[in-house]
């Protein structure tokens, strides 16, 4: 069956230019609204209304303060804000709509009016801190996200996912003493921000709400599908998410210059099948992708495109065959770490 899957898009997510030595460039984007454009991509998505964040949306996670510090770069020609994060004239705008679309998609996703929806945006947000820029991000749209669906939306639990290849330090941050959010990241072990060990698990009320898979490099389509299936799967059952939030980044695909993963296409779209199947099982298929890394072009294309195939119903990958395909070496050190630092959680 066809699932309405909703797309978040627009020009103005490619007048964010940062330093020419980022990797993050427009070009990723643009890739990416070029491919929705291809034939076998007809009628597969929906356009989600372009919406602005406004400054009480940014501030359900961000401090007055930092916001102010961002609004300030609005109109200026470059401004460093850490070493490897900066802004331009339009990056401030950039910035608020990549929030707001995002806003704008879960709001449709929980009010039935979408199966699902990707928010093809930029600048990415999973490294930005409550008060710090930082990994390119300018704003956390997606723990921004999680607090719009509870406190706006009243939505309860939340599950947010992230399979960048690197560790989404400041959604981590915001929800680690917080039961009502459960929070899943798998990442390359040793990479930037230099969080995300296996042992943070989570604070106070929130222990144990916090799992991190940080893998050596070398994992492919059929261990994360593996990871997915055997750690993700029971566990986020268990935990029954009212909404599912993915940061979702492709920087772990076998030709992205960032690190050194062997995934591909087709191990994205079986992550997917998995987080299908938790949604469908818990929360009538509420599932809203925020993109994050992903830094060579036709990767990315070719990744998301296979991902939004399996979101809309027009693939159905055959995630257990791909699973049972795992290196058992790989996949013994991490679930046996993983359960040994959860074994009192789950």
């Amino acid at each position: 069956m066809a699932l309405k899957t909703g797309i978040v898009k627009g020009d103005i997510f490619l007048r964010h230019i940062p330093d020419e030595s980022c990797p993050d460039t427009p070009k990723r984007l643009s890739s990416l609204y070029s491919m929705l454009n291809d034939p076998d991509m007809q009628g597969i998505c929906v356009d989600v209304p372009l919406q602005k964040a406004q400054k009480k949306d940014i501030l359900l996670f961000h401090t007055h303060e930092y916001f102010e510090k961002i609004a300030e770069t609005k109109g200026k020609d470059f401004i460093v804000l850490t070493a490897d994060t900066h802004a331009c004239e339009d990056s401030f705008d950039a910035a608020l709509y990549a929030t707001g679309g995002l806003l704008a998609a879960i709001s449709q996703v929980a009010a039935n009016k979408l199966d699902n929806a990707f928010a093809l945006i930029r600048p990415p947000g999973h490294h930005a801190e409550k008060s710090r820029a930082m990994g390119y991000c300018l704003f956390n749209h997606v723990a921004i996200g999680a607090i719009f669906a509870q406190k706006r939306l009243n939505l309860g639990r939340i599950l947010i996912i992230d399979w960048d290849l690197h560790h989404g330090n400041g959604t981590q941050h915001a929800f680690e003493r917080d039961p009502s959010v459960l929070f899943f990241s798998i990442h390359q072990a040793g990479l930037f921000p230099g969080t995300g060990s296996f042992v943070e698990t989570g604070a106070g009320a929130g222990e144990g709400y916090t799992i991190n898979l940080p893998i050596p490099k070398g994992y492919g389509d059929a261990e994360y599908a593996s990871i997915f299936e055997s750690l993700l799967v029971p566990v986020a059952e268990q935990f029954a998410p009212e909404l599912i939030l993915v940061s979702a980044g492709f920087d772990t695909h076998k030709d992205d210059p960032m690190g050194g993963m062997q995934m591909t296409a087709q191990g994205f779209a079986g992550m997917t099948a998995s987080i299908k199947k938790i949604a469908d099982k818990a929360c009538n298929g509420k599932i809203v992708m925020s993109l994050e890394g992903g830094y060579n072009y036709h990767a990315l294309s070719e990744s998301i495109k296979a991902v939004l195939k399996e979101m809309a119903g027009v693939t159905c990958c055959d995630v257990s065959a791909m699973a049972a395909k795992a290196d058992k070496k790989k996949m013994t050190y991490v679930v046996r770490r993983c359960m040994d630092v959860h074994r009192n959680f789950f």
